[in-house]
């Protein structure tokens, strides 16, 4: 064997041959020094194995872009009171960090029933928890609307304990594909399933401005209603159509344009977020859903089961409050809460998105 040979057979393996190999690949790499778009960011799409940034982004009282910071955990597992070997609902999934403190109460026995109707999020949450130990020996991830909980109590029973987070999570807001945020222009789209029913776009098409008034209002206690139902079909009208997130804050800036200078930007930042709310609320039906769980919520709990819930707006939280009225007036509950809990000042200021919060409860006679 000559020199030349003897040096070929000791060299490493060629660029080529690693990545056939499967090895190390390099990620997709932007142009300037940060990405500008949501699909080219990589810290965003696993953001738990960027632990230093997450540290930062949540001393900053923000949370980090593709998480969800669980909102009142203490409160929650302290009024719950899980016992191992119970058995009970995670009725909104989500990004699953109410599901794991839950799972830990539970100390290996027991099962706890996730549900979600995003197929996208409730995978990836299925995956993150299994790789922290609780697999479906434990934990079963169920692509269910929460309005269809009989479903499951006539497959497994009677529950201890029943939670619902009403809240959108942190995932589909900051993702711009999912068009829940006026903040970066995406498709307004705004389904929790993105896989069935209409986009926001395509609701807005047809929609009259006193159906829009009505949704403004109802939906959101929209003050500029009026002026944005009114701009938004109109431009629509004018053959403009509104199928983008930046194009609704367009024309919501638009229709207040004579809101005084000094108070338009304040002004136009409410509404937007007013505005994207109502519309996801008629979207996905929320308020009808979240009636019919309300409804089935006692008759799926055991003698004694508690059940606590999570509400974001004025709308939600007066539909969970006469529903506990009246099931505590008819003795189905033995007690609920006399007044809201809210998150304390300390979450909050780590938290912003915590602010809005309320939390009532309810246990089974």
């Amino acid at each position: 064997m000559d020199n030349q040979e003897s040096q070929k057979q000791n060299v490493p393996a060629s660029r080529e041959n690693r990545q056939e190999e499967g090895t190390h690949k390099r990620r997709v790499r932007y142009s300037g020094a940060y990405p500008k778009h949501f699909n080219e960011k990589y810290k965003e799409h696993q953001p738990e194995k960027y632990g230093d940034t997450i540290e930062k982004v949540m001393k900053k009282g923000s949370t980090p872009a593709g998480m969800h910071i669980s909102i009142c955990v203490k409160e929650i597992i302290e009024f719950l009171q899980i016992q191992p070997g119970q058995k009970g609902i995670d009725a909104t999934l989500g990004y699953g960090g109410h599901t794991l403190e839950m799972l830990k109460c539970l100390n290996g026995r027991g099962h706890i029933y996730g549900l979600d109707v995003d197929p996208i999020e409730s995978e990836k949450t299925r995956e993150r928890l299994a790789l922290k130990g609780y697999g479906p020996e434990i934990l079963t991830v169920r692509l269910l609307n929460f309005a269809n909980i009989d479903e499951l109590a006539k497959e497994h029973g009677t529950f201890d304990f029943v939670l619902a987070d009403l809240g959108v999570s942190s995932m589909q807001i900051d993702n711009p594909e999912r068009g829940f945020s006026y903040k970066n222009d995406g498709p307004l789209d705004l389904r929790l399933n993105p896989k069935a029913g209409i986009s926001a776009a395509e609701r807005l098409k047809s929609i009259s401005r006193q159906e829009l008034l009505g949704m403004l209002t109802e939906n959101s206690d929209e003050p500029y209603a009026e002026e944005i139902s009114r701009t938004i079909v109109t431009e629509i009208k004018k053959g403009r159509p509104v199928e983008t997130t930046g194009r609704l804050r367009e024309v919501i800036e638009k229709a207040l344009e004579k809101v005084p200078e000094a108070q338009r930007r304040e002004a136009v930042k409410k509404s937007c977020q007013r505005t994207f709310q109502a519309l996801r609320i008629d979207i996905n039906n929320e308020f009808e859903v979240l009636y019919q769980f309300l409804e089935k919520l006692p008759h799926v709990l055991a003698p004694g089961g508690r059940a606590a819930i999570l509400t974001f707006h004025s709308g939600e939280d007066r539909l969970v409050k006469k529903s506990f009225k009246d099931f505590y007036k008819e003795g189905i509950y033995r007690e609920i809460s006399r007044e809201v809990i809210r998150p304390s000042a300390k979450e909050c200021a780590a938290n912003s998105r915590a602010k809005s919060t309320k939390m009532r409860w309810a246990i089974k006679a």
